[in-house]
């Protein structure tokens, strides 16, 4: 089933549902990714080492599964589609706010509250989504809402190639403030989720009280996310510092927003193929295909020599990559009981990227001790991580297809 035949067997109000979701993740990675493209230029105004910035993505990173937590727990408590407009507003607000830093360490406190809002958004509108979907669908529309990861990737790229030169990089974080206007969009068009307007009138249950019993699977989930967010940012955090470093292409050149391009349409086509592939063979076995086949790619994304070459081994990565990473909405929410579908989906994946946050850093470290070179730090890393996903995916379990709403869940 393709994603035109799947979102037009929905009601329009899914189709309002998944729309939001996918551009709520898509705008918050561009907040997110406009950081990363301004690495060198905010390391030499504050007139520091570009390792101390990458601090600020290590502490983005980190904060977001305190917002996970807060907003999850709002979510499960008094709906999605409430909480789900003010922690836009407010990973927006402080995207603002970074354009405004006068120093470094007040643009790390702003990325870290950044990073708390920021950390709400995906699990609340991955259950909105999943929650208001045919079964049938989950694998498809799990891709499609998982790819707009790499589009907010491509649009912070588009942004910051066309508009750096005339407004610098404080200018970028001004228009990341734009992402505000979504919420006019999820007011007039989407829906409450109906598995929690059936499920509010049950008995509040803790927090302490919900894990009860179900430790193992928590943790075992946010071990899976350590591994799935040490792939993802392992593979997109520094690239554009690669590119400008070792490949020596300025930060507003057409071949390094090209390169940055193609790896974003990798992604696309990745989460799209492997989130529907998901639904024949199950979310275990495409994780693990697409973790494995990440391997071979490296030498071309890393040490092509050419910028074609480049280009295909950028696009082949990410193919790999966000493909086993378009299966993760789905078989999250698949693996989470339904009164905590609102928090626990959203907590593993950001308490993955806390135990993942030192990602950028790690390898900005290991690429000065050899000499600056970033495509070593981020092949062995790349390498090495996509072993450890593929291994823990497939010891984990599934729920593929589990109703949610019913007894079971």
């Amino acid at each position: 089933m393709s994603v035109v035949s799947t979102l037009r067997e929905l009601n329009h109000d899914q189709r309002h549902t998944v729309l939001a979701s996918f551009l709520g993740w898509t705008l918050d990675a561009f907040d997110y990714f406009l950081l990363t493209f301004v690495i060198v230029g905010v390391a030499g105004e504050f007139g520091v080492d570009k390792p101390e910035v990458t601090l600020a993505l290590l502490l983005t990173l980190a904060a977001r599964p305190i917002g996970a937590l807060i907003f999850g727990r709002l979510a499960d408590r008094y709906g999605r589609r409430p909480i789900l407009m003010l922690d836009v507003v407010l990973f927006s607000l402080f995207e603002l706010a970074t354009a405004f830093s006068t120093s470094l360490t007040m643009l790390l406190v702003l990325r870290f509250l950044f990073g708390i809002a920021m950390g709400g958004e995906w699990g609340i509108g991955a259950s909105l989504a999943m929650e208001a979907i045919p079964p049938k669908s989950r694998g498809i529309v799990s891709g499609l809402l998982q790819s707009g990861y790499p589009c907010g990737f491509f649009l912070g790229a588009l942004a910051n190639w066309l508009l750096i030169d005339h407004i610098g990089w404080r200018g970028l974080f001004v228009v990341g403030a734009a992402p505000a206007l979504l919420v006019l969009y999820i007011r007039r068009k989407v829906p409450e989720s109906p598995v929690w307007r059936r499920q509010r009138e049950a008995p509040r249950v803790g927090l302490r009280e919900a894990l009860r019993g179900r430790w193992k699977l928590v943790l075992y989930m946010m071990l899976l996310m350590t591994a799935f967010n040490m792939f993802s940012h392992g593979s997109q955090d520094l690239y554009h510092t690669f590119e400008e470093v070792n490949l020596h292409l300025p930060t507003g050149s057409a071949a390094a927003f090209v390169l940055v391009a193609l790896l974003n349409l990798g992604a696309l086509a990745g989460g799209l193929f492997f989130g529907a592939l998901s639904e024949r063979i199950g979310r275990r076995r495409a994780i693990v295909i697409a973790a494995l086949l990440a391997i071979p790619v490296i030498p071309l994304w890393m040490y092509g020599g050419t910028l074609v070459l480049y280009g295909l081994g950028a696009f082949l990565i990410q193919v790999m990559v966000q493909g086993a990473w378009g299966v993760v909405p789905t078989h999250l929410n698949e693996l989470s009981p339904g009164h905590m579908r609102g928090t626990l989906p959203g907590f593993a994946y950001q308490t993955g990227n806390l135990l993942a946050a030192v990602t950028a850093t790690a390898q900005a470290w290991i690429a000065r001790a050899h000499g600056g070179d970033y495509a070593f730090a981020m092949s062995v890393w790349i390498a090495v991580v996509a072993l450890l996903l593929a291994l823990l995916a497939w010891l984990g379990p599934e729920a593929r297809g589990v109703g949610f709403g019913h007894a079971r869940d």
